[in-house]
């Protein structure tokens, strides 16, 4: 049994390489898929058009080329998502404390 649990827990700790040739590019995908879905909710013309926002690339989130603005481009995602769905959420701004934002956005999902 002891074996076992050691073996899961190995298992979650190993990274890309060793979970198969394909593990590397799965975030890729991910993306992908997330932005066919943020296009399918009209995200260039409701989100990013009010904001003054550039649109995403294919791999915006999959790579960290600049956190802070990434940070900022999920925040605002975050808040339209979820005023999308009903719920008046305020639209976080650039230098806000991000514990809090995240913690609003946190709070709010879990509501749901």
């Amino acid at each position: 049994e002891g074996a076992a649990r050691r073996g899961e827990w190995e298992r979650s700790e190993e990274g890309p390489a060793e979970r198969g040739p394909g593990a590397a590019f799965h975030m890729f995908v991910l993306m992908e898929d997330l932005l066919d879905k943020l296009k399918l909710l009209s995200y260039e013309e409701e989100a990013l058009r009010r904001h003054n926002m550039r649109p995403l690339s294919r791999h915006y989130f999959a790579l960290p080329t600049n956190p802070g603005e990434q940070f900022f481009m999920f925040c605002t995602l975050a808040a339209w998502l979820i005023s999308k769905a009903g719920r008046p959420f305020e639209q976080p701004q650039e230098y806000d404390d991000p514990n809090a934002v995240i913690s609003n956005v946190l709070s709010e999902l879990r509501s749901f």
